[in-house]
């Protein structure tokens, strides 16, 4: 591998004439320059100057090797400003996903705080379930993921991967307004036993909680329709298909739906983590995360009256 100095100094000899201003440039002495020029001619095993008691001159194989380090110094230079602008979020690429109800409430804002204050790095989004999610990461695929877990289902596999607790949200029972007690207010879950369930259509995350919540409970759900979205979930409760579990971040308000906190069974959560590699010290994915945690203290202010129901107007429960 060449030495890019020895470099800098052939293409300084080529540019000023002489080895002892090609010396002054590279701020050391001329008999230190003419050493250096010699250990290059060693490297590539061929002369690179003719050299005279009064002047020097290159030779065809010096002139060549100084038209490639004008360029090899040039991507250098360049390299080097690259990662400088990353360094100082200044440039680079920043890929994130996160899981769709986060995506709605609190990481698209972030997203855009971020591209403001940082507008030349090219950030990019993708919308990807935690399952989806981190094997990505752990590939390079994404830089940093919004991520959720439901205790007490296992835990996923997170070698090579680190986590910052972002949230914890409880977990809501969504009832359409034919199964609304007179009285809102904390439920037990097997009060429900006998009454239609809506679930996800996968194996895992929100069926999972959904039939472990249910079982924790002393039953096994009745589940007569499956949705993809929470968003449609919803929209199911609110045209009387049944009931469903929710977090918190998945409540909308709307007519024919009554949110009630879960009593029993207990500890009812999900658990919301920013995910990246382990080795990843980007100080760009450690602004997005400080936009990120910004942008859901945010949303949990815009959440919180939803969930109590007396400052829930009425129009909005019926």
């Amino acid at each position: 591998m060449l030495d890019p100095r020895r470099l800098q100094l052939l293409r300084d000899v080529a540019d000023t004439g002489t080895i002892a201003a090609a010396a002054m440039r590279a701020g050391c002495t001329a008999a230190a320059a003419s050493q250096q020029l010699a250990s290059l001619e060693r490297d590539v095993g061929t002369p690179l100057l003719e050299r005279s008691a009064r002047s020097v001159r290159l030779t065809e194989a010096g002139r060549v090797l100084a038209d490639h380090a004008n360029r090899l110094l040039s991507a250098l230079a360049d390299a080097e400003r690259a990662v400088h602008d990353v360094a100082g979020l200044r440039g680079g690429v920043l890929r994130a996903a996160a899981f769709a109800t986060a995506g709605a409430s609190f990481v698209i804002p972030a997203l855009a705080t971020f591209r403001r204050h940082h507008p030349r790095i090219d950030l990019s989004f993708t919308e990807l379930e935690s399952d989806e999610a981190l094997p990505a990461i752990r590939a390079g695929e994404i830089d940093v993921a919004i991520t959720h877990e439901y205790p007490p289902l296992s835990r996923p596999d997170l070698r090579g991967l680190k986590q910052l607790a972002l949230h914890c949200e409880p977990l809501l029972l969504a009832v359409p307004e034919h199964l609304r007690s007179s009285e809102i207010g904390p439920v037990q879950l097997a009060d429900y036993a006998n009454t239609n369930w809506i679930a996800a259509r996968t194996a895992t995350g929100f069926q999972a909680v959904t039939e472990m919540a249910c079982r924790a409970a002393g039953f096994e759900p009745q589940i007569n329709s499956r949705a993809h979205s929470y968003q449609f979930a919803l929209a199911l409760v609110a045209a009387g298909f049944g009931v469903t579990i929710v977090p918190q971040l998945a409540v909308a308000p709307q007519r024919g739906i009554t949110y009630l906190p879960i009593v029993r069974p207990s500890g009812l959560m999900r658990k919301i983590y920013v995910t990246t590699r382990v080795a990843d010290r980007s100080p760009a994915v450690e602004h997005l995360t400080q936009c990120l945690t910004n942008a859901l203290d945010k949303d949990r202010r815009r959440i919180q009256p939803t969930l109590q129901p007396a400052a829930v107007p009425t129009s909005q429960l019926r």
